[in-house]
């Protein structure tokens, strides 16, 4: 019996050609809107990647098995589910095998089966990271360590803004992963490009991030980088933001609640804009990881071989 992810032919075709492919994960289906939006938004990066020249690959956790690629209907039960869909990081992957659960992958659990199956390029819309009042709570998002240990580029617009971003982006260069910002200097705060701390290099085109993590790959085998690319119209919640982290404070939300809590109180304070930032870098984001997955493709086996190292001898 195997429990090895499961890979449409499509994508598993793409991937044994050396195609450029991108991992998505199924998390904003089910926790990052109300209402089911998160259907149309995972829909909308699919279609962005495609037309980049890209493979989607939506990964997620259907009737006890690890699904990389999903179609409409498929998506549509995360949707539905909302909430009660598990919230699925790496550590969560093989219970919701075992019991056949539905589980929505988060980052980590989504970088976590990209290096399984050896998917190197990830959109999302910002990665989780050290929590607020994180000294008394302890409270470190999974995502952090799973980055360090994966291969793969992961296109966010940052840490999500409910974070302690500066903490996250400290934790980061711990972890010696490199925060690369797309044509910007400053780590972008989620709903805006500015007030963040400094990256550790900018870039400027999709073929310099993927020279860059084609060498990164040589010399750091196992490690994963950060792209981070400001919002292309963001706006300033900082203030709501913190009201909603203080909202769900009070109520006593703790763990994986604490994310979509915070998000569905900014979007109650902000009037539903923080929504429409939301769905459109994460689009944006999406294609930004296809157009890499491309240029990354195109430097030709000499460079990807350097970076992934020989294939293996035979038995």
């Amino acid at each position: 019996m195997t429990f090895a992810p499961q890979l449409t032919a499509e994508i598993a075709e793409a991937l044994q050609l050396g195609r450029p492919v991108v991992g998505l994960e199924t998390t904003l289906v089910s926790h990052g809107f109300s209402g089911g939006r998160g259907l149309d938004a995972a829909l909308e990066s699919e279609r962005r990647v495609r037309a980049a020249g890209a493979t989607p690959a939506t990964v997620g956790v259907l009737d006890g098995v690890v699904r990389v690629g999903l179609d409409a209907s498929e998506l549509q039960r995360f949707a539905d589910a909302g909430c009660a869909a598990r919230k699925t990081g790496a550590r969560d992957l093989a219970a919701c095998v075992v019991q056949g659960a539905l589980g929505s992958t988060t980052v980590g659990g989504t970088l976590a089966v990209c290096r399984a199956v050896g998917i190197r390029f990830v959109g999302t819309g910002g990665i989780g990271g050290v929590h607020r009042g994180f000294a008394e709570s302890l409270d470190i998002s999974a995502d952090l360590p799973q980055l360090a240990r994966t291969p793969a580029v992961v296109v966010c617009s940052g840490a999500k803004s409910i974070l302690d971003v500066s903490a996250t982006s400290e934790l980061l260069e711990t972890l010696g992963v490199p925060v690369l910002g797309w044509q910007t200097a400053t780590l972008p705060m989620f709903y805006t490009g500015a007030g963040g701390p400094p990256v550790s290099a900018t870039v400027g085109d999709a073929l310099e991030v993927a020279r860059i993590a084609a060498t990164h790959w040589q010399l750091v085998p196992a490690g994963g980088l950060v792209l981070a690319r400001p919002p292309t119209e963001g706006i300033d919640l900082e203030t709501l933001v913190t009201e909603a982290v203080e909202q769900v404070h009070r109520a006593c939300i703790t763990g994986q609640a604490v994310t979509p809590a915070v998000l569905a109180a900014v979007e109650d304070l902000s009037g539903g804009r923080s929504v429409e930032v939301n769905r459109r870098l994460i689009a944006d984001n999406a294609e930004l990881a296809a157009r890499v997955a491309v240029a990354y493709a195109d430097l030709g086996p000499r460079s990807t071989m350097a970076a992934t190292g020989p294939p293996p001898s035979g038995p």
